[in-house]
């Protein structure tokens, strides 16, 4: 039985013997540190935000190459994220910008397989509502793969941001699945943050080739 199912136990008993609440004292400093178990009474609800949220993360690999998505991170804030982006994600390849924005945030079409191309499940978008504004759009080109940013367009809604993508964005290409952001929720990389991986390329030593294993192994056999 763990340290904790003894406390859990001999409040039990206590209850059941009508005794009031007592503190097990224990030598072992993990059950001294355990809370004490109230009553059925006590039992809640799981408090929001005692886990952070996640965040999609988006690399561009070299300047002029497109962002594609590298994963996700877990961060209690937007720019935080970014941050932990920047650690997790960029330290062992050249990349020369990130931006990063909250899951909720993105919006995904249907997925479809073979010679289906994903635009032409997408209908056109109802009248307009509201003022238009910018949309990042992703698609993915292979299953497994990343998905790559393709440009931005103009819209009142996700959906209408998708169909305008299929219009613009489509450039004859196999689609199986497109994502879709407002611009204004993402961090993107700053000018005067772009040093940030201008020392990257001369990190070598990252690079598992340039350990040269096999060289050396060579060399000190033939010493031998």
């Amino acid at each position: 039985m763990g340290t904790r199912s003894i406390a859990v136990e001999t409040k039990r008993v206590c209850n059941a013997a009508g005794l009031s609440a007592m503190k097990v004292v224990s030598l072992d400093p993990r059950v001294n540190r355990l809370p004490e178990i109230s009553g059925i009474d006590s039992i809640s609800r799981k408090a929001p935000l005692d886990q952070f949220g996640t965040y999609e993360v988006f690399v561009q690999p070299k300047e002029g190459k497109p962002f594609q998505h590298e994963g996700i991170v877990h961060a209690p804030n937007l720019e935080l994220a970014f941050l932990l982006a920047k650690e997790t994600l960029t330290r062992r390849f050249t990349c020369s910008s990130i931006f990063v924005t909250d899951t909720r945030n993105v919006f995904v079409s249907p997925t479809t397989e073979n010679d289906q191309n994903v635009y032409d499940l997408i209908p056109p978008a109802g009248p307009a509502r509201g003022n238009a504004r910018p949309y990042e759009i992703f698609h993915l080109f292979k299953r497994g793969k990343q998905h790559v940013h393709a440009g931005q367009v103009a819209a009142t809604s996700p959906q209408e941001a998708m169909w305008i993508g299929g219009q613009s964005l489509r450039a004859g290409k196999m689609i199986y699945n497109v994502w879709a952001a407002p611009t204004d929720t993402f961090r993107f990389t700053r000018d005067e943050e772009r040093d940030l991986w201008l020392t990257l390329p001369e990190k070598k030593f990252r690079d598992a080739a340039d350990y040269k294993a096999g060289d050396k192994l060579k060399t000190f056999l033939e010493k031998k």
